[in-house]
């Protein structure tokens, strides 16, 4: 993987980390934010609700600057796709890779003071399935959030 020099370089969860998704839907509500998407991701997602590509992108999609994003509820914040009464994604099988890696972001896991902050709106954090450093690792590399 190419992250650790040596063994004195372990990072902080080096013994793992534990998460198991509640359903919550916590992490797709909340304070305004980004959920970056890209070309691949938008097609699926146009794909999966019978909308083109274009369409797709000029309704549920925002430039920020040269990246795009997911909208979001102008009221409260909640993602264009979180469904307030079942509090499911109505684009699950098709989300972007952002929301399929949570919580092992970047941002999150650089130290204990912000897995703890994580963990703190995130009623799955530090239970369920115990993460091997690899597997978190790689769901870090897979976008910088």
């Amino acid at each position: 993987m190419g992250r650790l020099k040596s063994s004195s370089d372990a990072p902080w969860y080096a013994g793992g980390l534990r998460f198991k998704c509640t359903g919550c839907g916590d992490c797709c509500t909340g304070a305004p934010g980004f959920v970056w998407v890209n070309q691949a991701e938008i097609n699926a997602m146009a794909e999966l609700v019978a909308m083109s590509p274009a369409a797709f992108e000029k309704k549920y999609v925002r430039r920020i600057g040269i990246r795009r994003s997911l909208r979001e509820d102008p009221q409260n914040y909640d993602c264009v796709f979180f469904d307030n009464v079942t509090r499911k994604c109505r684009v699950y099988s098709a989300r972007p890779r952002q929301c399929r890696t949570w919580p092992f972001w970047n941002s999150n896991i650089k130290s204990e003071a912000s897995w703890s902050g994580t963990a703190e709106s995130c009623p799955g954090c530090n239970r369920g399935k115990l993460y091997s450093i690899e597997e978190i690792h790689e769901q870090a590399d897979v976008i910088d959030v």
